[in-house]
């Protein structure tokens, strides 16, 4: 059985319980809290997702995130998504929400920010490789790079007016 997500509408509103992967399948909106992170000079941690991934194998990533689970606030599951993925516990701050439509599925991507000081312990299953990049790095690679959409998209809204579109 598949992860349950809530179904929701074009505004956020709870439309009701179903399977992610029927979400996916019947391109229903679902949710998906991230987290940007920066470090205590304000680089921004660039992710490149596993090779074994369902979704997004291989592309680069500035969003540690996933799935809300069912009842889950978007900040629960930020904060338990980077405990799962990179193994730090820290406190999340909602930035913004955006309905994005590219990609596999349309997701209400719920993002955070996030300072991380202490070291990371990435899940090798998840993540297969990581780097802090200064912003002037990532406005070069943003669009170069092959990038999850989510996440290209959630980075130039977090920057705003910073790389432009």
């Amino acid at each position: 059985m598949s992860e349950l997500v809530e179904h929701v509408d074009e505004h956020d509103r709870v439309l009701g319980v179903v399977e992610r992967d029927e979400a996916v399948r019947e391109n229903w909106p679902h949710r998906i809290a991230a987290t940007i992170c920066r470090d205590r000079e304000g680089r921004i941690l660039v992710l490149r997702r596993s090779e074994v991934l369902s979704r997004f194998p291989g592309h680069y990533d500035v969003m540690v995130g996933g799935a809300v689970d069912v009842g889950e606030s978007y900040e629960e599951a930020a904060a338990r998504e980077l405990s799962e993925e990179l193994g730090v516990r820290v406190p999340v701050r909602f930035m913004f929400k955006f309905l994005c439509r590219e990609g596999i599925s349309p997701v209400w991507i719920g993002v955070h920010e996030a300072v991380v000081t202490e070291p990371l312990v990435p899940d090798p299953g998840e993540i297969a490789w990581q780097g802090w990049l200064a912003m002037a790095e990532l406005c070069k690679v943003i669009d170069r790079w092959l990038f999850v959409p989510g996440g290209r998209e959630a980075l130039r809204r977090f920057l705003e007016p910073g790389c432009g579109s």
